[in-house]
């Protein structure tokens, strides 16, 4: 949440959140434990050895009314569309495209997306996503993702993403490019033969806070013809 603070209560913040850090790096992160601070940093989720079972801070965190509309995925090498969807066809693509397990009912229904590709995909080096957002009557600075990619409880990687300064009440469209790491083909038949066994966290923050939190799950035996 974006505050006006004294010079004298900044430092005192400051402070407290240097030393929480510091306690942190000696000790083993989880996510109560992140869940005990008052506000959840970029560096605080660098340093979590598995992904998260619970989301680490509620629907409620999203003071900017950040919204997600529409998202593709493409091959860069070739130009191949992989995955698209927009929010007006959510329902038209769902048994398609993606599969959402919460009820209507549960407050974190629309943080989590399951994807099936096909095993091409783990094939893949580079690849474009292209989001589509809009935002509220608030600018935003600053604004992070940190999405970390786990097989089981093992890190495959973690990619680190900026997307600028957003005007008030603006749509606004980036691509950010994942270079995928170099996998073993043993590490590759692992992930196909375990659907949904690849998990993603996907932090999101504004000037170093984090205010949205989305989760995913990735199968790697779709059949070419779906």
């Amino acid at each position: 949440m974006s505050v006006l603070m004294n010079s004298t209560a900044h430092k005192s913040s400051c402070k407290t959140q240097k030393t929480m850090v510091a306690q942190l790096d000696k000790i083993d992160v989880t996510e109560e434990l992140l869940l005990s601070k008052n506000y959840i940093t970029p560096e605080d989720v660098l340093m979590l050895p598995r992904i998260t079972d619970n989301y680490l801070c509620p629907p409620e965190a999203n003071v900017y009314d950040i919204e997600f509309v529409r998202f593709k995925i493409r091959d860069l090498d070739s130009g191949t569309v992989l995955f698209e969807i927009s929010k007006p066809t959510f329902t038209e693509n769902y048994e398609e495209n993606v599969a959402d397990y919460e009820s209507e009912n549960d407050p974190n229904a629309g943080r989590f997306v399951r994807y099936q590709f096909t095993p091409h995909f783990l094939e893949l080096k580079t690849v474009g996503a292209t989001v589509e957002f809009t935002v509220g009557n608030k600018p935003i600075s600053n604004f992070r993702m940190i999405e970390r990619h786990y097989f089981k409880d093992t890190l495959l990687k973690s990619f680190d993403f900026e997307f600028g300064f957003c005007i008030p009440n603006s749509s606004n469209t980036c691509e950010h490019i994942y270079h995928f790491p170099t996998l073993t083909k043993s590490l590759i038949t692992e992930m196909i033969n375990n659907p949904f066994e690849t998990r993603s966290d996907s932090f999101y923050f504004v000037d170093g806070k984090l205010m949205m939190h989305n989760k995913a799950d990735y199968s790697y035996n779709g059949s070419s013809d779906n």
